[in-house]
């Protein structure tokens, strides 16, 4: 009696799930992908945590507190891990409807994703959407980046205009010197004319050309 019970529970767990069933949803699982050496073996007990989870998820749906393991039904697993899983209704025998299974997935998705080591995009649930990510507060307060930003213009504002200051000082203090360097040039600077080298004429000490002397200022004894 007890085996064709057990018989009858099992054609009907079968008919319930099944691909592309009322309300059934496939999972895919890229273990390997997410974690490399470390990446598990998927088995029966991996299968019984995945069943608790989607059962624990359920709990927290309004009327369905109720909500056992043994309601979570798997099928057509493959090596490649992925397989399809129902949420069925023992009282009525059917599936629960797929927008309720769908919304409590979602608002467990990272706790799920967590007992798995895995994420959204290495724990699939094809037929429903990924949720985003809450967003996380920065580290270090906006207002001191900004601080910090205006700060470092500022300095660097500070040293342009006293690098041009010392610049433009340096440049009033060279442009007399060479001034007088160009009128040193000019003064000791020898003519030429008539193929006859002439010194210029000094203007502050004058000087005497002595083809205009008198005859006899020439001759004139001291």
């Amino acid at each position: 009696m007890l085996w064709l019970l057990f018989f009858l529970v099992t054609a009907i767990h079968a008919e319930l799930c099944q691909p592309d069933a009322e309300n059934a949803f496939k999972v895919r699982l890229s273990i390997k992908t997410a974690l490399g050496e470390k990446a598990y073996a998927w088995d029966v007990n991996e299968e019984y945590l995945f069943r608790a989870m989607v059962a624990f998820s359920m709990r927290k749906v309004p009327n369905r507190e109720t909500t056992e393991i043994s309601d979570v039904l798997l099928c057509n697993v493959t090596q490649r891990v992925s397989f399809w899983f129902v949420v069925t209704d023992p009282s009525k025998n059917h599936t629960l409807p797929a927008v309720e299974v769908q919304s409590a997935i979602r608002m467990n998705r990272n706790r799920i994703n967590n007992a798995f080591f895995l994420n959204d995009q290495t724990l699939e649930f094809l037929k429903i959407p990924s949720t985003l990510a809450p967003p996380t507060d920065p580290s270090v307060p906006i207002w001191i980046i900004i601080f910090g930003v205006i700060f470092c213009i500022v300095i660097v504002a500070i040293t342009l205009l006293i690098l041009s200051g010392i610049w433009q000082r340096r440049r009033k203090n060279k442009e007399p010197s060479e001034v007088m360097d160009a009128e040193d040039k000019c003064e000791n600077m020898i003519t030429i004319e008539n193929g006859i080298p002439c010194d210029p004429l000094d203007m502050k000490g004058g000087h005497i050309n002595d083809a205009f002397m008198a005859e006899d200022e020439r001759l004139t004894p001291l």
